[in-house]
């Protein structure tokens, strides 16, 4: 149903001094949907590590226009891949507590309207970066897309490693960025990608432990294992914990940052490994909660102190 019907239906069962209110009301509601079919906070998280990863290619300086077009573009994808996200988990989406409150569950969007929001999104940024960024950054953001939607997405349904596979597209933002500022392939982008990449581990075994129940009933394989009280979900948040230690430093070997980067990323990272043993040893909701938040303030913190270490370097 479009927007225009269903506020043509409402207005008609009220007075004609009730109809303008009537109106913007349904107007705002419709939009609070839209808006909530795009996921904001992942689109905002996003641009944030694009335009870190867009920064720290300037060398010669920011080139302001760029680094718009870029995240604009960048941004679009992100809303693409999270409309045909909801879109294709609609029905797993209303078994779950936490998911059962979006548009395309209770019906306030329609499938066409999800589809045709995700597809222009997609066309629109891809077209967007491809023409006035650069053909790289085109390309490697619809990947980014297609591997969200079309292979993340339904192994949720079939298989644990989906975490894995998840983690690549997660993990692109700074490298699209990277890119968008004219970077090559480099061992830049692979230490900005393995940062994402290996932090996610911990960050998504948390959440997933947190909702097991949901995911469980609505048939996801969030975690390796729902029925070994997360012994293994502790143990692979573990591994991956110990290893981003030494990945967390790897932008200074590939010339991005300094010795206060390299402080700052120690701090931050034994931090997130000591919220991780200790989410290893008790693997109660609190803990993972507590490594969730701390997941969350480290990746930005320690995304701050590269940025910042870098134009210290650069100025």
């Amino acid at each position: 149903m479009s927007v225009a019907s269903t506020v043509t239906q409402d207005v008609s069962l009220v007075g004609p001094e009730q109809s303008a209110t009537t109106v913007g009301r349904l107007i705002s509601l419709r939009m609070s949907d839209y808006l909530q079919l795009c996921r904001p906070r992942i689109a905002v998280m996003s641009a944030a590590a694009a335009a870190a990863g867009f920064t720290l290619a300037s060398v010669a300086g920011v080139d302001w226009a760029q680094l718009g077009i870029s995240l604009a573009g960048i941004t679009l994808l992100v809303v693409s891949a999270s409309s045909l996200n909801q879109v294709l988990e609609r029905h797993t989406d209303g078994k779950m507590h936490r998911t059962s409150g979006r548009p395309m569950v209770l019906g306030r969007l329609s499938v066409s309207e999800g589809w045709l929001i995700g597809c222009v999104s997609c066309l629109v940024g891809t077209l967007l970066l491809f023409r006035l960024v650069n053909p790289a950054t085109g390309i490697c953001g619809l990947l980014t897309v297609l591997i969200y939607v079309g292979l993340y997405t339904p192994m949720k349904r079939t298989s644990s490693l989906c975490t894995t596979v998840g983690a690549i597209p997660g993990a692109m933002p700074p490298v699209l960025g990277w890119l968008a500022a004219g970077g090559s392939f480099g061992l830049e982008a692979l230490a900005l990608f393995a940062l994402f990449f290996v932090w996610q581990f911990p960050h998504f075994l948390a959440i997933g432990w947190i909702y097991r129940r949901q995911y469980e009933q609505a048939g996801l394989k969030m975690l390796p294992s729902f029925q070994d009280q997360g012994r293994r979900a502790g143990l692979i948040a573990l591994v991956y914990a110990v290893a981003f230690v030494p990945v967390s430093v790897l932008p200074r070997f590939a010339g991005l940052a300094g010795s206060g980067y390299v402080a700052a990323a120690l701090i931050l990272s034994f931090g997130y490994l000591w919220l991780t043993v200790r989410f290893c040893r008790e693997r109660t909701d609190v803990r993972a909660r507590q490594l969730m938040v701390g997941s969350l303030l480290c990746l930005p913190a320690l995304l701050m102190s590269l940025v910042i270490d870098f134009v210290r370097l650069t100025s």
